[in-house]
C-alpha cells in the first residue's frame, strides 16, 4: 500500500442560500485556494473526484458544469459520486493506490437550497416502491430515531440541547460556519419541536457551500506539506436500505466501518485526538460515538454540521476539518467520519495521523 496523504483543505462559508454564482463560479475560489496551499499548479492534479447531487440541482449531469472551474483542457482524468464527496475522497485514494499517478483533488458542492422543497426531493433516497411514495417530512424518520433513542434512555432532551449548544459555540471560531453563538441549553430547550422530540436547532441547517480536499503520495506529499495528514485507513459499510427494518438506536454500519479502519491503520482502540463526527441531527453525535467507542476524542471542534451542512460537501468537509487539525499541528491522530441516507444508512469512517504508518 501507498503512503497517502491530506496536504490541503479549503472551503467556502457556508451560506443559508447562493443564488448568485453558477455551479463553477461557486467553486473555482475554493480549488484556487487549495491549489495554492499545497503549492502546485492545476496541470499537476492526475486525478479528479468529486460529489454532488443532480436532485439538488434540477437537471440531469449538472456536476458536468463545475468541470469549468476544475479546466478540462487538456483532457483530464476525472470521475464523480451521486452523494457525499467524502465517497469520491475514497475512489481518490484508491486512484492513487494503483499508482497511475501522484496528486488528486477531491472538491464536494452542496447546494440543498436551490430545490424549491426538499421534502420532495430528499425522499427519493427511500425505498421507491413503499416508503419514497409516502413522502415522508425529510425530520420525520430522524425524529422516530431520536424518540427511539430517549425512550431507550440513551440520551434526553437536555443532552440534545447540550450537544448543540456545545457544537455552536465551537463554530464561533470557524468562518465557514453558517450558524454560531453562545445559546444556553435552558434557551434551546424552550425552542418549538419540528419532528418530537427534535427541535430546529437540533437539525443541521441546510445551506450552501463548496470544499476541497489535496491528495497526495509518499514522497510528494512530503516535498507539498510539512505536516501531511496521512490517510493511515479508510473503510465505509452500510445497513439496509428500510429503516424498520435495523435498531435506529445503534449505527451498526459505522461500528463495523470504524472496527475495520482501527485494525488496518494498527490503532489501539480509537485512540485520536479529535473527531469530526457527520450528524445531521444532534442525537446522532451520541449514536456515533457509542459505535466508534469516542471517549476521550475532543468531537466536533469545527462545530460540525450543526453549526452548517451544505449537503454532498458536508462529509468531505468532515475529512477535512480533521486533515486541518494535523497540518497545524493541533493533533496527532484525527477521525473523520461521513454519511449518506437517511437515518445513518451508509457510513465511512477515515484516520489519519502525522505518522505514515
Amino acid at each position: 500500500m501507498r503512503d497517502i496523504a491530506v496536504v490541503s483543505f479549503a472551503q467556502s462559508p457556508c451560506v443559508a442560500a447562493n443564488r448568485r454564482d453558477d455551479m463553477a463560479g461557486f467553486l473555482l475560489p475554493v480549488i484556487r485556494d487549495a491549489v495554492q496551499q499545497a503549492g502546485i499548479d492545476r496541470d499537476q492534479i492526475d486525478f479528479f473526484a468529486s460529489g454532488s447531487h443532480d436532485f439538488f440541482e434540477g437537471r440531469t449531469f449538472a456536476y458536468i458544469e463545475s468541470l469549468d472551474a476544475v479546466g478540462a483542457w487538456p483532457p483530464i482524468s476525472e470521475s464523480h459520486v451521486e452523494m457525499d464527496a467524502a465517497w469520491a475522497f475514497h475512489e481518490a485514494w484508491a486512484w492513487l493506490q494503483l499508482g497511475q499517478g501522484d496528486i488528486a483533488l477531491v472538491y464536494g458542492i452542496g447546494r440543498g437550497s436551490l430545490p424549491r422543497d426538499l421534502d420532495q426531493v430528499l425522499p427519493a433516497q427511500l425505498d421507491p416502491y413503499y416508503l419514497a411514495p409516502l413522502r415522508p417530512h425529510r425530520h420525520a424518520l430522524a425524529g422516530l430515531q431520536a424518540r427511539a433513542l430517549l425512550d431507550a434512555g440513551r440520551t434526553s432532551e437536555q443532552q440534545l440541547a447540550e450537544v448543540v449548544s456545545r457544537s455552536l459555540a465551537a463554530a464561533v471560531a470557524n468562518p465557514a460556519a453558517q450558524k454560531s453563538g453562545a445559546f444556553s441549553v435552558a434557551e434551546l430547550m424552550a425552542a418549538p419541536y419540528v419532528a418530537s422530540p427534535l427541535r430546529e436547532h437540533d437539525v443541521a441547517p441546510c445551506g450552501d457551500a463548496a470544499a476541497v480536499v489535496v491528495l497526495a503520495a509518499g514522497d510528494t506529499a512530503r516535498r507539498l506539506a510539512d505536516r501531511p495528514a496521512w490517510v493511515r485507513a479508510i473503510d465505509h459499510r452500510m445497513d439496509t436500505h428500510y429503516p424498520g427494518s435495523r435498531d435506529l438506536t445503534r449505527a451498526e454500519s459505522a461500528r463495523i466501518a470504524g472496527a475495520r479502519a482501527a485494525e488496518l491503520a494498527g490503532f489501539a482502540g480509537y485512540d485520536v485526538d479529535v473527531a469530526e463526527l457527520h450528524v445531521q441531527y444532534s442525537h446522532q453525535e451520541m449514536i456515533l460515538a457509542d459505535a466508534l467507542g469516542l471517549t476521550g476524542a475532543l468531537i466536533n471542534l469545527s462545530g460540525g454540521p450543526l453549526a452548517g451542512n451544505p449537503m454532498t460537501a458536508t462529509g468531505l468537509i468532515r475529512i477535512g476539518e480533521a486533515a486541518a487539525q494535523i497540518l497545524d499541528g493541533r493533533a496527532g491522530r484525527t477521525l473523520a467520519h461521513a454519511t449518506n441516507g437517511p437515518a445513518l444508512q451508509q457510513n465511512l469512517v477515515c484516520l489519519m495521523s502525522t505518522d505514515p504508518a
